[in-house]
């Protein structure tokens, strides 16, 4: 494993491991959740980053600042994301990477990043969040229990608070720093569900026993994104719950490594 800065930042870095075999590889970005929130980090994802890169893929496992970080939440979070992805073209250089199957893997926050990464050619030039004509392509995406929808997210915390008379606690809100009100255009750009089609194949995998990221987020956008024209599979997990699809002694990781494999050999 080789931990490379991206950035000036001390949480502009990531992590690129390499399979033992001769390349070039295919690519994995991988990225962590935790409600894009500073306490989380990307040693979430070490044991993801390692299975992949054991079985053939190699991964960049990405940092990028957080809410409560400074430069974190809006644009930044978003910019990182995106920073971190283009320098992959800078690291095929020196390591035997394959950009012509890059695919990304993101956990509940980083599952919205990873669609988010797939979808930034359909920003408008004009965006907050546009950072380059010609960002790096991805050849296809996969979200796990993924915020593909942020208003619809943040929807939910508010009714969560309400229901039960507690303390503001609103992750979407703290990450684009406004409501959609305020800010309907932060709320657009950074949205998955906002920028399809995104003509990049798609893989979406939801526990429905998830108390975190409600199952009905991935139904309402699969439903969205196959209406807008794009491939989109969406794997339901009748028995699993939140965490267990980053957790590699699961059944639920064996699915996960299914899908992947499956994505990266129809590239």
């Amino acid at each position: 494993m080789k931990r490379i800065f991206y950035g000036e930042n001390e949480n502009q870095f990531g992590e690129l491991r390499l399979p033992d075999h001769e390349g070039p590889h295919p690519v994995a970005i991988v990225i962590h959740g935790g409600f894009w929130r500073e306490p989380f980090r990307l040693d979430n994802m070490t044991q993801v980053a390692e299975d992949l890169t054991a079985n053939g893929i190699a991964t960049w496992n990405i940092e990028y600042r957080r809410v409560g970080q400074e430069g974190g939440a809006w644009p930044g979070t978003l910019t990182d994301a995106a920073d971190a992805s283009d320098y992959l073209t800078t690291l095929a250089d020196t390591y035997p990477l394959d950009l012509n199957r890059v695919i990304t893997i993101g956990h509940s926050a980083g599952g919205h990043l990873a669609l988010w990464l797939a979808a930034r050619h359909c920003l408008s030039k004009n965006s907050e969040l546009h950072t380059t004509d010609h960002p790096l392509a991805i050849s296809g995406a996969i979200s796990l229990a993924g915020v593909s929808d942020l208003e619809r997210m943040y929807d939910v915390h508010q009714f969560r608070e309400k229901a039960l008379s507690a303390e503001p606690n609103n992750p979407t809100a703290e990450l684009l720093q406004s409501t959609p009100e305020e800010q309907p255009v932060r709320y657009h750009d950074a949205s998955p569900i906002e920028l399809l089609p995104l003509d990049v194949p798609q893989v979406l995998i939801h526990g429905a026993l998830d108390i975190n990221v409600p199952v009905g987020i991935s139904d309402h956008y699969h439903r969205e994104a196959q209406e807008a024209g794009d491939f989109v599979k969406y794997v339901g997990l009748p028995e699993a719950e939140h965490f267990m699809l980053t957790d590699t002694t699961t059944a639920a990781w064996k699915v996960v490594l299914e899908e992947v494999e499956t994505l990266i050999s129809n590239l």
